[in-house]
């Protein structure tokens, strides 16, 4: 997929804010806006983040989205922000009161795929931090962490690896077990430079 313009991208972030913001104000959920750009109705996988920012602090307020490319983004984008305002089961429900503080980050996914490697021990080897996301997946545990994640929190790949399994509710060690895949994908990040400000492509590296 060529990469989305900073338009496109800006887009998205004022799309997912009016989504919450409606949502929060009537309980009705925006359609698809009339002047979306074609390429935003292809099917892709997104990530909505918001970022509570206060005081120079910054905690996470909702993380909610769509992994593989199921849905039009324009649509998955709509359905990620209202659930990562409302249905993020690790926080209560956003106040509209609170969007005054937030910061949107919409991520947009490339098709995970899964990473081959002849031994476990070798997959630290082939993880970029600052490019690189990891889902992984053992039986019916799942856990996703974004690329931004480990740039954000300082971790090396090993690191990387064993939060993304307890994300998925595995010890962290599971990435070197037998029967544990893992997956990689990589994305593009726009995020409002400050809560209703100026949208900004992020750079991850």
């Amino acid at each position: 997929m060529p990469a989305l313009t900073d338009e496109e991208g800006a887009f998205l972030v004022r799309l997912a804010r009016k989504s919450i913001e409606e949502y929060l104000r009537n309980g009705t959920k925006i359609e698809p806006p009339s002047d979306t750009p074609e390429r935003l109705r292809g099917k892709m996988g997104v990530f909505v983040t918001l970022n509570t920012v206060k005081g120079g602090k910054r905690e996470l307020r909702g993380c909610i989205g769509f992994p593989y490319p199921t849905h039009p983004l324009v649509e998955a984008t709509i359905e990620s922000a209202i659930e990562a305002a409302v249905g993020d089961p690790r926080f209560p429900p956003v106040k509209l009161e609170e969007m005054d503080d937030i910061v949107v980050e919409v991520s947009v996914l490339t098709k995970p795929e899964l990473i081959k490697v002849r031994d476990p021990r070798e997959l630290p080897k082939v993880i970029r931090i600052g490019v690189d996301g990891l889902i992984v997946e053992r039986g019916y545990y799942r856990g996703l962490l974004l690329p931004q994640v480990p740039v954000e929190w300082g971790w090396d790949e090993e690191e990387f690896l064993s939060y993304a399994c307890m994300k998925a509710g595995l010890p962290p060690d599971s990435w070197l077990l037998a029967g544990t895949r893992v997956y990689r994908f990589q994305a593009e990040v726009f995020e409002e430079e400050e809560p209703k400000g100026r949208v900004i492509r992020r750079r991850l590296g």
